[in-house]
């Protein structure tokens, strides 16, 4: 072959001498880089193959490119360069380029069939060496040209050199080659900088530092996509051709029969499988004429029937092969394959059709039982989410181009309580639950929607309707049916379901959008109680864009000091002094304003950043208490996402050790959703902080999942009561009795109490007698910047003097 001629050639210059060894050795080290040793054997040399051929298509354009920039570069600087260079250069140039083409046409001509392992290496070192020789050449461009040419050249060289570096996109998908091209020119250009020696020269290095980090980075990752989409292209051509000869070897099996027709398309001779094939009579058959045939029974044909086509072949005289018609028998409709030739008699005139047919209904129905199935939840029998997404797009379009046509409506379903039964009596019980589901499903809608499972404890129903009440009513059925017991092999078990709704065209007019906002609505629908249903309104997208946008204007915050800490001061109540402090988050942020912390902490837990901002409150409030009386405590409230890290406690006391506060004077404030999730995390941590000194606080007690086993179970050092309680504390007897029960339980237990929210005089004197610890509130004073605090300290005891004082008199 002549690519092996090439070979030949080649070989009898001569013995390769320490150059040529060396240049062999280095051609073999780059080709590491497009190693494919990790893929399947089989799969080797095709994807080395296809990688090669990807280069190969756009060599000859580059190397005509190469040899016009060659040409321009003489032109330029044939009055200010050596020209015996720059001949030189042309000359290199275009005979390497013209070793490029003839070489790629060798290539292809050798290898147009079929590729072999040999070949395909060859041409890698053809390439490689070809591309090495180019990026050497190109090399002595920056280093000959730059340092005597004036600005005007040196711009010109500039480019030149950036728009060559670039060529290895062309190049790109053999990643050896792009690099043996690229780097020798860079290499040039940087030693043609270095050879001036301007001040310039040092600005144009970095950035064509930046710019070969850049080039090399993405023609690396372009290389990478192009063997991983080449690879995909030979494993679907692999699976097409095992498809293809299963079907090939299926089809082998089936009974073949001819027919032949004269000039007019009378049957002259049939088979008697036609005949059979057709439900027939074989003397019937050769009275009736195949176009007869062919257009019976069949009103409404399928897009796969050819008959109309096989009738024009008819017509015209001309061959067909391997057409597929659906005829009408008196088995019902059946598929038959058909190849046809024109015959002429002696005289060379049409005399009728001779071929071969057979009957395909069965691979017919089987290719249709295979999509029927892509199509199928195996375990439900529901659509699945293939043809969710095909259904909802078709509905979507329609309801879109169409403002009379019937809207679409989208019921997206989360199961509730589920998992739990999942969990607990195994995946066996919750798959037999899943499909009692999907019975009450397709009992439950009408004609008018269909039912899909997307997956899990998802599903969904697309609902056609003239109006949205229609959907919302089915909704509240499917609630309804859903949320009745189940027995399964013996167990009742109960679930419900939370249903989100969204509407085309009103509300979306894409199926992405349509699942998206029904999303939001099944979101708002769970988080509303569970067992019940939501349409999508506009509220709720504007609530997932504010989210999305506090979630990341807060971490900026954080970083850009919008975040500070108020204090609120904690007083005792028997002599009015300052105890202590919790600290406050506040939020200001630029050109927005005050963000509350009801909106913050919530979005900071669900996305973890709350931990960040905990590790920032805790520091920055341990700091700032330095300045305080050494009797005050510093309380910080601390999310559980802290206690389930395994090394929270030690954080902590590292923490204090580097800012010096002693552990005593900090007091960690939890909730009672920590003991919910009760991991051994979580006690190791209280428990190591409440031996290191720290004092751990139960905030908001009294609402929530309080429980008095909390507080003999878990290490408590205060219990602070919620501000539901002192808020009617004057009006209902019992806010104060539950304060009493508190207070008795609390002195038993060591345990000192907190009440938040005291707003009044009568309310702080009502919990004096009941000789509560402390309080906190508006009485004494809102949270305030850490500046105010020591003011906070000297004048909230006088100003209790002085109302008491006042109080007496008054009595």
């Amino acid at each position: 072959m002549p690519f092996e001629r090439l070979r030949e050639r080649r070989g009898k210059i001569g013995a390769p001498d320490q150059l040529a060894g060396k240049t062999t050795s280095l051609l073999a080290s780059v080709r590491h880089l497009d190693t494919v040793e990790g893929l399947p054997a089989r799969y080797r040399l095709q994807v080395r193959a296809g990688l090669l051929d990807e280069t190969l298509k756009l060599a000859n354009y580059s190397a005509v490119t190469h040899l016009i920039i060659a040409g321009a570069v003489t032109w330029f600087f044939w009055n200010s360069a050596p020209k015996s260079y720059l001949v030189g250069l042309l000359a290199v140039i275009a005979v390497t380029i013209a070793a490029t083409i003839h070489t790629n046409r060798l290539y292809r001509r050798a290898y147009a069939d079929a590729v072999s392992e040999e070949g395909v290496s060859r041409g890698y070192r053809v390439a490689g060496l070809l591309a090495l020789v180019l990026g050497l050449a190109w090399a002595t461009m920056p280093v000959m040209l730059f340092a005597p040419a004036d600005s005007n050249e040196r711009l010109l060289v500039v480019a030149i050199a950036a728009g060559l570096i670039s060529d290895v996109y062309v190049i790109g998908p053999l990643l050896s080659v792009s690099f043996l091209f690229a780097v020798p020119v860079i290499l040039g250009s940087f030693f043609g900088l270095a050879r001036c020696g301007e001040p310039i020269a040092l600005s144009i290095s970095l950035l064509l530092l930046v710019y070969s980090t850049f080039v090399a980075l993405s023609v690396t990752r372009m290389s990478r996509l192009s063997r991983e989409r080449i690879l995909d292209r030979v494993r679907v051509q692999d699976q097409g051709e095992t498809i293809g000869l299963l079907l090939n070897e299926f089809e082998e099996n089936t009974s073949d029969w001819l027919w032949e027709t004269n000039e007019w398309g009378t049957f002259q001779h049939v088979s008697p499988r036609v005949a059979e094939a057709l439900g027939c009579t074989v003397e019937a058959l050769q009275q009736s004429s195949i176009e007869v045939v062919l257009r019976q029974g069949i009103e409404a044909r399928s897009d796969a029937d050819q008959t109309e086509d096989i009738l024009e072949h008819l017509r015209q005289a001309r061959l067909f092969h391997d057409h597929l018609a659906e005829i009408k028998t008196p088995s019902g409709s059946r598929w038959f394959r058909l190849c046809g030739k024109p015959f002429h008699d002696q005289s060379g005139s049409f005399a009728g059709f001779r071929g071969v047919g057979s009957d395909v209904t069965e691979s017919r129905e089987a290719e249709a039982h295979i999509a029927y199935l892509a199509t199928r939840d195996a375990l439900t029998g529901l659509s699945n989410r293939v043809a969710f997404h095909e259904v909802t797009s078709i509905a979507c379009a329609a309801a879109v181009s169409d403002p009379q046509a019937a809207p679409a409506s989208l019921l997206y379903l989360d199961l509730d309580g589920f998992k739990a039964v999942n969990d607990r009596a195994g995946h066996g019980t919750g798959d037999l639950l899943l499909q009692q589901v999907a019975e009450r499903l397709r009992s439950t809608v009408g004609a008018e929607a269909q039912v899909f499972r997307l997956g899990g404890d998802e599903f969904a129903i697309v609902h056609r309707g003239r109006r949205p009440a229609e959907a919302e009513a089915l909704a509240e059925a499917v609630v309804a049916a859903l949320c009745a017991p189940y027995t399964i092999d013996g167990m009742r078990a109960e679930i419900g379901v939370s249903v989100g709704i969204a509407h085309a065209p009103q509300d979306a007019m894409s199926t992405e959008d349509l699942l998206r906002k029904a999303d939001l609505a099944l979101y708002s629908a769970k988080e509303a109680g569970k067992g019940r249903w939501r349409r999508f309104d506009i509220d709720l997208d504007r609530r997932v864009h504010r989210w999305r946008e506090l979630d990341v204007a807060m971490r900026a915050g954080l970083v850009n000091g919008e975040m500070d800490l108020h204090y609120q001061p904690l007083v005792n109540l028997q002599d009015g002094e300052v105890v202590g402090c919790e600290a406050l988050l506040r939020w200001t942020r630029t050109d927005h304003g005050v963000v509350s912390p009801a909106e913050l902490i919530p979005i900071a837990e669900s996305t973890g950043f709350v931990i960040a901002i905990g590790q920032w409150a805790l520091r920055k409030a341990c700091a700032e208490a330095l300045n305080w009386p050494s009797h005050m405590r510093v309380a910080v409230n601390i999310s559980s996402s802290h206690f389930r890290l395994p090394d929270f406690s030690r954080e902590v006391e590292v923490l204090l050790g580097e800012i010096g506060l002693q552990p005593q004077r900090l007091e960690i404030e939890i909730t009672e959703s920590i003991f919910l999730v009760n991991t051994t995390h979580v006690l190791d941590n209280l428990r190591a902080l409440r031996s290191l000194g720290v004092r751990i606080a139960l905030d908001d007690f009294g609402t929530g999942y309080s429980s008095l086993s909390y507080l003999t179970q878990f290490p408590v050092d205060k219990i602070k009561i919620d501000r539901a309680f002192v808020r009617d504390l004057s009006n209902r007897p019992e806010c104060l009795a539950v304060i009493k029960a508190v207070m008795v339980i609390a002195r038993d237990l060591s345990i000192d109490v907190t009440v938040e929210g005291v707003e009044t005089e009568q309310q702080a004197e009502l919990l004096r007698a009941r000789r509560c610890n402390s309080a906190q509130g508006f009485l004494y004073s809102p949270a305030r910047p850490s500046q105010e605090v020591q003011e906070l300290i000297d004048s909230i005891p006088q100003n209790i003097k002085i109302t008491r004082r006042s109080s007496r008199h008054a009595a």
